[in-house]
């Protein structure tokens, strides 16, 4: 299990100094702010959508390894997805980096590499940030902030 854990740690950091899809979209359908004071965590997520399908994702921002690596991972997972099956992914990632997950979180691919984030709760705002702005962006639009005293986002 500690190779698995290194290699996770690994995987979060290589998308830390090298993410994915980290640019502005100008062409973008949605797009979204989220906040996280906690750690100072910025993004700004944009999609490309045609009908239901998300045609293509990326962001920008600044923000701790798990912030970052989390929105470079979401940006590669989503592409190709139809709205509901990215909307079913948020739910099951949400259920694993919160400890409410049964399993390890393997189904998610490489989504897995953040299984071990609800051991530390104070982590999982820095992992959720990208997936509720997305989230937003989908459906409104409007800012997102961790700060919310129930540890929800508003």
């Amino acid at each position: 299990m500690s190779d698995l854990r290194a290699l996770y740690q690994e995987v979060i950091l290589d998308h830390n100094r090298h993410p994915h899809n980290f640019r502005a979209m100008p062409a973008a359908d949605h797009r979204a702010q989220g906040f996280n004071p906690l750690c100072g965590d910025r993004v700004t997520l944009f999609l490309k959508l045609e009908g239901d399908r998300i045609l293509d994702a990326s962001f920008q921002g600044s923000g701790c390894a798990i912030s970052t690596a989390s929105a470079s991972i979401l940006t590669d997972s989503i592409k190709g997805k139809t709205l509901a099956e990215a909307q079913s992914l948020f739910a099951r990632f949400h259920e694993l980096v919160t400890g409410k997950a049964a399993a390890d979180g393997q189904e998610l691919g490489k989504l897995a590499v953040f299984s071990g984030v609800s051991e530390f709760p104070a982590r999982v705002k820095c992992a959720t940030l990208a997936w509720h702005t997305l989230k937003s962006a989908l459906e409104r639009g409007e800012p997102v902030s961790t700060e919310k005293d129930d540890g929800g986002i508003r």
